[in-house]
């Protein structure tokens, strides 16, 4: 039987890396939302924020803080040259909606490759944002970046939720997502719309990935898990507002990390999974479905 501090130590944990798949989540739920496209790419842009971070602070040595804004702007970039080469030729031709998210798929191991003949294939890490640490509170030890994570986390959610409701573009993506015909009847470019969908889903991958990078390492090949726990932590929240994501990534985090726990890590997917059938089989519209406003 674990003991109070093991308990504890793992929920600090997982609530830092449930975070990272809250940010994923509503990264999901934008696309999602606004398109009905279910973005199979979007673990991939948390490994480029990552990459490009460190290329850019180990490699061309600019400080962390302009890295990060660097980053997150050229994995924004990725994002909309996906759906401007890959997703806009496939919707003017009026594709399946399953044909679509399967080219998410190739999207994937494209840029996984692309990512491999360019940076290499070695994992990667660099500094947390705050040296020192952890902070030790008793026998409990917190990362200094854990509260960058719950901070950047916070301050992300609350520009979204500003951004939708209170800025004529956001106002219109939220339109989008309400009926994608009466939206283009009233005039408003859906296209377009998409666009900076996919910009702001990306971004948000690129933040995830920066932050937990200095908490593991970074690699090619860490979309995958990162996108299926991401994907997951969506379907808990309900596609809905952004703090529906946030709290359906850090529910999951909190599972994850107290199965851990009581079970081996060997037991993390396992749970995920069971929890994830749970969910469509009992609230097939998420925990917070109901309750959520969606973007």
């Amino acid at each position: 039987m674990p003991s109070g501090v093991e308990l504890i130590q793992s929920l600090v944990n997982g609530i830092g890396i449930g975070l990272i798949y809250g940010l994923i989540a509503i990264g999901f739920s934008v696309i999602y939302n606004a398109s009905g496209i279910v973005n199979f790419a979007q673990g991939v842009f948390v490994m480029l924020g990552g990459m490009f971070a460190h290329t850019l602070l180990m490699r061309y040595g600019l400080p962390m803080w302009l890295s990060a804004i660097l980053a997150t702007l050229l994995t924004a970039v990725a994002g909309v040259l996906v759906q401007i080469f890959v997703i806009n030729p496939m919707w003017r031709r009026n594709a399946p909606l399953f044909a679509i998210i399967l080219a998410t798929l190739a999207v994937q191991l494209l840029i996984e490759q692309i990512v491999i003949l360019t940076l290499g294939d070695q994992p990667r890490t660099y500094p947390e944002f705050t040296a020192g640490g952890p902070l030790k509170i008793g026998a409990i030890a917190v990362p200094y970046q854990l509260f960058w994570i719950l901070g950047c986390g916070a301050l992300m959610v609350f520009a979204l939720t500003q951004f939708f409701e209170r800025t004529r573009m956001g106002r219109a993506l939220r339109a989008c997502a309400q009926n994608r015909e009466a939206a283009a009847l009233l005039g408003i470019p859906v296209e377009r719309m998409l666009v900076v969908a996919f910009a702001l889903s990306a971004a948000l991958g690129g933040v995830a990935g920066i932050l937990i990078t200095p908490t593991q390492y970074t690699a090619y090949l860490i979309g995958t898990p990162f996108g299926i726990n991401g994907f997951i932590a969506a379907i808990i929240g309900g596609f809905g507002s952004p703090v529906a994501g946030l709290v359906g990534g850090i529910f999951l985090g909190v599972i994850q990390s107290e199965a851990i726990v009581f079970f081996g890590a060997g037991f993390k997917n396992i749970v995920s999974l069971t929890l994830l059938l749970i969910v469509l089989l009992f609230f097939p519209k998420g925990l917070f479905g109901g309750l959520a406003k969606k973007t």
